[in-house]
């Protein structure tokens, strides 16, 4: 089947649902959009998987939100899916004149430089940290700021200032810790600490963004990683007639170092 013939079918789906489904009926941008950040979430983790028949059904899922969002522009006269295509089309082929047009860029670093620069000179966008989404996950939103910043000039001119920079604030941090001490469970954080986090966090972003690896992707591998070794941890002592929960600390530790050997050689009996 062409793709055209798939999307209208897709098309024709969304109507009858939107017409027909009690759920779908009430549905607006602002109840609809929380689940497209899910399907999109859900579409990075099946990519990080490497897992391409989950990426196959999630790209499913997040398509139909593309559609579902379009038709309740269509319902209110202020655009359809063939208005959203078209505009990406548009903007597409005007953010790549090295494909489309005359301009030379050789390297994917020209090629963002030119596309922050088109957004300013072509589309009418102001100020350095135009269109930045307060919405977006706190390290996405830290390192989309952090490019804007290095396209107008503001960066490191290499990998030593951001390095640098993160043990600097790494000492500002302890050091901070050193003076309030630990606080007690549930209790405020110390000000400064909680500022001294914030900025380790931040240089943590712009040294990962160095090094060209999303913060938002990597920490939610590791947070999975982890996840998966401590189940596998648990399960191993309970096999052994080991409550996890009842082990000391080194126990815990020594149970988790065998489920993350067992992982790295592929065994998860």
């Amino acid at each position: 089947m062409a793709a055209g013939d798939a999307f209208e079918e897709l098309r024709e789906l969304t109507l009858r649902l939107r017409a027909e489904c009690p759920w779908d009926r009430e549905q607006t941008e602002r109840t609809i959009v929380p689940h497209t950040v899910e399907e999109a979430y859900e579409v990075a983790d099946a990519a990080l998987a490497g897992d391409p028949a989950r990426l196959h059904d999630e790209l499913g899922d997040l398509l139909f939100q593309v559609f579902f969002l379009s038709l309740l522009l269509e319902e209110r006269g202020e655009g359809d899916l063939e208005s959203v295509a078209r505009a990406v089309h548009a903007k597409l082929v005007r953010r790549h004149p090295h494909v489309f047009g005359d301009a030379e860029a050789r390297t994917a670093g020209r090629v963002r430089e030119r596309w922050e620069a088109i957004k300013i000179e072509q589309e009418g966008r102001e100020g350095v940290f135009h269109d930045v989404p307060a919405s977006l996950p706190a390290l996405l939103r830290a390192r989309k700021v952090q490019r804007r910043a290095a396209a107008v000039g503001y960066d490191w001119p290499d990998l030593d200032g951001p390095t640098e920079k993160v043990r600097e604030e790494l000492h500002e941090l302890f050091a901070e810790i050193e003076r309030s001490g630990r606080p007690g469970a549930e209790t405020e954080p110390d000000e400064r600490v909680a500022a001294e986090v914030g900025d380790l966090l931040f240089t943590v972003v712009n040294l990962a963004r160095f090094v060209n690896v999303d913060p938002e992707l990597a920490l939610r591998a590791t947070t999975g990683r982890f996840v998966e070794r401590v189940e596998l941890a648990e399960r191993l002592a309970a096999e052994a007639g080991e409550a996890w929960t009842e082990l000391d600390l080194d126990a815990q530790e020594r149970w988790y170092e065998r489920a993350k050997a067992a992982l790295a050689s592929g065994d998860r009996s």
